[in-house]
């Protein structure tokens, strides 16, 4: 399974993004799909994941209400809708997917087997 994200970018605070994520090969075998971030200097951190269906998602409390995560199976496409930017959102994003069987969102990135090469995102203030 490979993953190319796009649509990161520079944008002004309070602005938004869409971001997008193509899975391609065996995406038959994915289950979970994530996005994960990562600023300088700090540690990757979970951001959003929707289930196989879309029909489960769930959101980290620093974004809660500002970005939407959602997936179209049939195409192996995942999204995350970032509204109301801040400084403090300016990181590398990452897409992940997982091969496994899982119970329930997780939300460790020690579960997702693939990961895509990562999107700017720069929120000027």
């Amino acid at each position: 399974v490979q993953l190319v994200e796009s649509g990161g970018g520079l944008v002004q605070a309070g602005g938004s993004l869409r971001l997008s994520c193509a899975a391609s090969g065996l995406t038959f075998t994915i289950s979970s799909m994530a996005w994960f971030r990562q600023a300088p200097g700090n540690e990757r951190e979970f951001v959003a994941i929707v289930s196989r269906s879309g029909g489960a998602t769930l959101v980290a409390e620093p974004v809660k209400g500002r970005f939407t995560i959602s997936r179209d199976s049939a195409k192996g496409t995942v999204f995350l809708q970032m509204n109301s930017l801040k400084p403090e959102d300016t990181a590398v994003y990452y897409c992940a997917a997982s091969g496994r069987s899982l119970k329930g969102l997780r939300a460790d990135a020690n579960v997702y087997d693939y990961w895509g090469q990562g999107t700017q995102v720069t929120v000027s203030s």
